[in-house]
């Protein structure tokens, strides 16, 4: 075991999918429906330089950092750098994608809000060249 994943919050989980996360990802759903069936919740740990695809929620999402750099951009908007302590309110239907910085790893704890259609609806990749310009 590393010394970033002793320092770990959480356990890493599972791999995310190749479909869904250009590189590597672990994602560990801690709670996968409340007894409402409001929300779910999860901790998700982006290796350096990996990034999800570009998807929408149709009720939002909302994203509470915990540890490493990482980037949170809506479509059409300038990336916005993310690290320890910043939260993201995502609203309703927006696309957008989240995801590591190049040098560093990435932990962020996301609330997922349920919905007949599902939690996400996934999009088309981030390009390398979306990527490495931020």
């Amino acid at each position: 075991m590393s010394t970033t994943e002793q320092n770990e919050i959480f356990p890493r989980g599972n791999q995310g999918p190749a479909d869904y996360f250009n590189g590597t990802a672990w994602v560990n759903i801690l709670v996968p429906k409340d007894q409402t069936g409001t929300y779910a919740v999860g901790n998700v740990v982006f290796e350096p330089g990996c990034r999800n695809n570009w998807h929408t929620h149709t009720t939002g999402q909302i994203l509470l950092i915990l540890d490493g750099k990482g980037w949170y951009q809506e479509r059409g908007q300038a990336a916005r750098p993310l690290s320890k302590g910043d939260v993201v309110v995502i609203p309703v239907n927006v696309e957008h994608w989240h995801g590591a910085a190049k040098d560093s790893s990435f932990t962020h704890i996301v609330i997922t809000n349920n919905s007949p259609e599902g939690p996400v609806n996934w999009l088309d990749r981030v390009t390398d060249e979306e990527y490495n310009a931020l």
